[in-house]
């Protein structure tokens, strides 16, 4: 997947500046794309240069104008188009789950901090997307019913969700291990 395509996703649930777009990067698409400021901003760029994209100034008080993005035809024809390409299922690539094979030639408990401090960082992410949903889906200010890309973007928060709890649960697992293999191994 390009960027391109997730700047398209999000612009089509909702225009918005280069700053909103990458405030909605930092809380909810870019959990499963990152991007940087930067590589946004460049990107909104070139796609606006392709014309995927419509630009229009808006007028602010006591600060300068600033530009709203919109998906124009061609960029919702360019999304079409790759909605209905096939994509290869993606591999893992995991670099602690390698360094606890690794930790059969080391000291298996040296790597406790380190898959503790994993499990905080996915224990704080799994407490975000829940909070997300109480929010947006499940709390007193959620729709009574969805639209379709709300129902759309719930499916993937929920997968989100049950992500991160596999995660935790290997992660436990994991810990146990460790403690069980310690140091006299």
């Amino acid at each position: 997947m390009a960027l391109e395509h997730a700047i398209l996703v999000s612009l089509l649930e909702q225009p918005g500046s280069g700053y909103e777009l990458a405030r909605r990067f930092d809380r909810s698409i870019g959990y499963f794309w990152t991007a940087t400021h930067q590589q946004i901003y460049r990107v909104l760029k070139r796609m606006e240069g392709d014309g995927w994209i419509d630009v229009r100034e808006v007028p602010q008080q006591a600060r300068p104008d600033k530009k709203e993005y919109s998906v124009a035809a061609p960029g919702r024809a360019v999304l079409s188009a790759w909605l209905h390409e096939p994509i290869e299922p993606e591999s893992v690539r995991h670099e602690l789950a390698v360094k606890i094979r690794g930790a059969a030639f080391d000291d298996p408990a040296a790597l406790i901090r380190e898959v503790e401090r994993h499990q905080q960082a996915h224990s704080d992410r799994l407490a975000h997307y829940l909070a997300g949903e109480r929010r947006d889906f499940t709390g007193p200010e959620a729709p009574a019913a969805l639209d379709a890309g709300q129902e759309l973007q719930h499916v993937v928060l929920r997968g989100g969700i049950a992500y991160e709890q596999m995660t935790l649960a290997w992660l436990d697992d994991v810990l146990a291990t460790l403690h069980r293999l310690g140091p006299e191994r």
